[in-house]
């Protein structure tokens, strides 16, 4: 990458900045930065902010990391309360964003949430251009739930197409993914209207819509019937809902928050149900109020 000024494997089209110093040592990264930006799946979240926590300084913190912490069910901004302290000003950046259309420089908006709003107002004007909109919001909890469950439903919404259930299923899946979402959201404290917003609705319209979302392709593999670890291969990046699926259940069973998608997926990736039998479980479900 340092000598192809590119990322060759995920973003071949996109040249690096002439600004931009590639490095692959940390400690030189992080050295004297006021704010350190982590990009990296949620599994390896916490083993980075050790990271960088060890290469000395007080640098604010921000990430873009979507999901539940596999072994604690924390969220992000939990793992870096117990790794950095409470002290240190830390933001999520989330939202509907596919990251080849950033690199291209086409219009997209993203939410960036901070418990301290100067941080979040600061963020959001350094990373604004004519092409990338933040707005701001300080309910971290309602961003970060919207990003680690969103990545479960387009699996889903993968399944559902690749059996081809059809468009009305297709909006039924969202809807109601957007339902178990909030009531997840809520439980952790969450803002209820936050997931009206890019982080909440956003994203998950956006993952569960288009090819481009490698959760969707996933389970589209998988109604083909390729075996998920085939499939997991085949894809060639991190598929965060494969995992996702059990950490969101695991947090929701222990809030006691039902989230009968969830379950059905789960069940499909790891209890070898077959996709059109989960579908038939979720449409025999008792009849109930759709505001529960």
């Amino acid at each position: 990458m340092r000598a192809e000024r590119r990322n060759s494997r995920y973003l071949p089209d996109a040249p690096l900045p002439d600004g931009l110093v590639v490095t692959s040592d940390l400690d030189t990264a992080v050295r004297g930065a006021d704010v350190v930006l982590i990009v990296v799946p949620s599994h390896a979240f916490r083993q980075t902010l050790e990271a960088v926590r060890d290469a000395g300084g007080q640098p604010r913190i921000a990430w873009a990391t979507k999901g539940f912490e596999l072994d604690t069910g924390l969220l992000p901004h939990k793992v870096a309360a117990e790794v950095l302290g409470g002290e240190r000003p830390t933001a999520v950046l989330s939202g509907p964003t596919f990251a080849g259309e950033v690199a291209a420089g086409l219009p997209t908006a993203l939410t960036i949430a901070s418990e301290r709003e100067d941080y979040a107002d600061e963020l959001s004007r350094a990373l604004s251009t004519e092409n990338l909109r933040p707005y701001t919001s300080t309910d971290i909890i309602g961003v970060e739930v919207g990003g680690a469950t969103k990545n479960v439903f387009a699996i889903g919404a993968g399944l559902c197409d690749g059996l081809g259930f059809g468009a009305n299923t297709r909006i039924a899946l969202v809807t109601r993914a957007l339902a178990e979402t909030t009531r997840l959201g809520v439980a952790l404290g969450a803002r209820r209207e936050t997931f009206m917003g890019l982080a909440g609705i956003g994203d998950l319209v956006l993952t569960c819509t288009d090819d481009q979302s490698r959760n969707r392709r996933f389970g589209l593999a998988l109604a083909r019937g390729v075996p998920a670890e085939q499939a997991l291969a085949e894809i060639g990046q991190v598929v965060e809902g494969y995992y996702a699926a059990r950490s969101t259940r695991r947090v929701a069973e222990r809030l006691g928050v039902e989230m009968p998608i969830v379950e059905q997926i789960y069940r499909v990736l790891y209890e070898a149900v077959e996709p059109r039998d989960a579908a038939a479980t979720l449409m025999r479900r008792p009849i109930g109020s759709e505001s529960r």
